[in-house]
């Protein structure tokens, strides 16, 4: 077996549930990299955590302001213990604040938009595009939303 690359450290960082099977179809781009994933605490992260390097971070509630206090300090803590080199996501809100922290800390944001947004972008890219450096609709239609956006098709 053929050992991975230590010099370069690839987070995925995405919530359970479809983003996190979105997330998992690009496996073979960063499975030869050391790479770890970051998602909100929860049955899946558990499972994850039996096969894959996982660190977690609280989910936020859209109306609970003490949710988003923990996911900002958790975030700021797991960037700052991990320090990846790129950031990949494929949303959603859970991750934002570990995304932007990341960033600020010296990593490159990589952002997919779901293929499931055909004609209005979702809270996460809205929140992400300013700090992306790569950002990727799957719809043509989402470009008018995103000037510096990549549209190559599908890629689900």
């Amino acid at each position: 077996m053929r050992s991975k690359r230590k010099d370069f450290r690839i987070c995925i960082a995405c919530c359970p549930g479809g983003h996190l099977v979105q997330a998992k179809q690009l496996a073979p781009v960063y499975e030869k990299y050391e790479h770890f994933y970051v998602t909100h605490k929860g049955g899946v992260a558990d499972k994850m955590k039996k096969t894959a390097r996982v660190r977690t971070v609280p989910d936020v509630l859209r109306y609970n302001p003490l949710s988003w206090f923990m996911g900002a300090v958790s975030s700021v803590y797991v960037a700052s213990v991990e320090r990846p080199d790129v950031v990949i996501t494929t949303g959603a809100g859970a991750v934002v604040f570990y995304c932007i922290v990341a960033k600020i800390l010296g990593a490159k944001l990589i952002f997919i938009e779901s293929m499931a947004r055909v004609e209005r972008p979702t809270w996460t890219a809205r929140m992400l595009y300013p700090f992306a450096d790569l950002f990727l609709v799957q719809w043509p239609g989402l470009l008018r939303f995103f000037p510096r956006a990549k549209y190559l098709g599908r890629l689900f």
